[in-house]
């Protein structure tokens, strides 16, 4: 049974940073891309991020919103996939979900298999 779990949500400042993480589980995800989305009070779904599990010069793949503020980055020796987020953006505010493909990089919502349950970030003007 494939589990993905997120963590490290939180309230925050405007300006500050937070560190998500994303425990994987269940099976090998080593031919899989993983993903961050999140999805704001009354609004869509939206991408985030995307990086392909493992392999050398693997380049992930940003969202504009978020492009040199946000940093996708995976430790597939702990089945780990991280999102870095840093000069926090009171629109930045968003439940943020974890999700697999084995798709390449990609940021159309219905290519991934697996999601998480979501963690909150908060971010106070």
């Amino acid at each position: 049974q494939v589990q993905l779990v997120e963590s490290g949500g939180g309230l925050v400042q405007a300006g500050d940073s937070l560190r998500l993480s994303c425990a994987a589980s269940g099976r090998t995800f080593s031919s899989y891309a993983m993903g961050w989305f999140r999805q704001a009070p009354g609004k869509e779904r939206e991408f985030v991020a995307s990086i392909r599990w493992s392999g050398s010069g693997s380049t992930p793949f940003y969202a504009d919103s978020v492009k040199d503020r946000f940093i996708i980055s995976r430790q597939y020796t702990k089945n780990m996939v991280y999102l870095r987020m840093n000069s926090l953006k009171p629109e930045d505010t968003a439940v943020y979900y974890c999700a697999a493909t084995r798709r390449s990089v990609t940021s159309i919502m219905s290519d991934y298999e697996y999601w998480g349950q979501g963690t909150q970030v908060t971010v106070s003007s």
